[in-house]
């Protein structure tokens, strides 16, 4: 027979990716995360987890464990629900983009964590997304609407993306008066074959054909770049400080995309976070679209 606190550890492991994300997330040492896994695995005579450079893979016989165990949190949070219906405690990860979560919600945490001291939140704020239907975050903020049954999913805020350069790339450049002379200035923009998401494709929609001289896959790196005087860039309005806008004529609009697992979407704990979320976002409608 096998502990029950054994599988939540091992859940930990398995969403985390690593020992040590796990050690993290429950507060103890990863050593502990790796005895308690095998502890588990030895009571089911099975191998779950397969170590490797980038982390912890499952095994067949670990996902099956894994989603297993979801659902019996699940039921448990359901039942802790009744008796506690109204409490907001718990821990909830959130994934976002990283200007977005940078920007906007990592300032915000501070006053969240004074209004609700009993949350614990994570922000997994990176290029690219991690997953809610799996079960990698309780919520997640995205450029498209995800399209999964087990996800309840609603539109978030509008925002908008210009082109950007700084004051000292301008002072040594005259700005472009037109699309097509932008030819004839260094732009900035992603690395093409690591674009996680077509709404990134922001200078095809500029102008077709459009390459970039500096690139990064990050848009924080990028924003850096242009402020250094690396050129002429796409960035979202609410990462442009300080910097001098060209060619009004250009704006891009975008949405961001609020989803939750359906399972966890009623708790007070994400009630709370997604309220949050919504009140910021409204607060924050001029920065995030200003024009």
């Amino acid at each position: 027979m096998f502990d029950w606190d054994d599988v939540r550890i091992f859940i930990a492991a398995a969403r985390a990716g690593s020992l040590g994300g796990a050690a993290t997330r429950l507060g103890i040492d990863a050593a502990t995360v790796g005895r308690r896994v095998a502890r588990l695995e030895s009571a089911l005579k099975s191998t779950l987890v397969v170590r490797s450079a980038s982390g912890l893979q499952l095994t067949a016989a670990g996902a099956q464990l894994l989603q297993v165990g979801l659902e019996a949190e699940s039921a448990m949070d359901a039942a802790a629900r009744v008796a506690q219906p109204d409490v907001v405690a718990g821990t909830v990860r959130i994934s976002a983009s990283e200007g977005f979560g940078g920007a906007v919600l990592a300032p915000a945490l501070a006053g969240l964590h004074v209004a609700r001291p009993g949350l614990r939140i994570e922000l997994a704020a990176s290029s690219g997304f991690l997953s809610p239907s799996r079960r990698e975050v309780d919520m997640a903020i995205t450029l498209s609407a995800p399209d999964s049954a087990r996800l309840i999913v609603e539109p978030l805020t509008p925002y908008q993306l210009a082109l950007y350069a700084s004051p000292a790339y301008l002072a040594a450049r005259p700005a472009p008066e037109s699309v097509e002379a932008l030819s004839d200035h260094d732009i900035v923009g992603y690395v093409d074959d690591l674009i996680y998401a077509p709404e990134l494709r922001y200078l095809d929609e500029v102008r077709p054909g459009l390459t970039p001289h500096l690139a990064s896959s990050s848009i924080r790196a990028q924003r850096d770049i242009i402020a250094g005087g690396g050129g002429i860039g796409v960035l979202p309005c609410f990462l442009a400080d300080g910097l001098t806008r060209v060619l009004p004529g250009v704006l891009i609009e975008r949405r961001f995309w609020l989803s939750t697992h359906r399972e966890v979407h009623d708790t007070a704990r994400l009630r709370a976070v997604t309220g949050w979320v919504r009140d910021l976002c409204a607060g924050a409608g001029e920065r995030l679209s200003p024009y």
